[in-house]
């Protein structure tokens, strides 16, 4: 599942990160690469995805957020 499908306060892992190089260079500079786990913050349609992982808050607009692939934890 992607991203953008995870509810408010579950957790998730990292598993595939999909596009282009400037696309994968700028999501792995602000912390973000395959097996990095990450916590939904808010998810609410049409605004952009507030997740937290690695110790900081990142905001990430909707179709970037598709792009990752993540497996929930349970």
């Amino acid at each position: 599942m992607n991203l953008t499908e995870i509810k408010n306060g579950e957790r998730a892992r990292i598993v595939q990160i999909n596009g282009d190089r400037r696309y994968l260079s700028r999501i792995t500079s602000i912390g973000l690469n395959v097996g990095c786990k990450v916590e939904m913050l808010q998810n609410v349609k049409k605004k952009p995805l507030l997740i937290y992982g690695r110790d900081t808050m990142i905001a990430l607009n909707r179709e970037e957020s598709e792009r990752i692939q993540v497996e929930v934890e349970g």
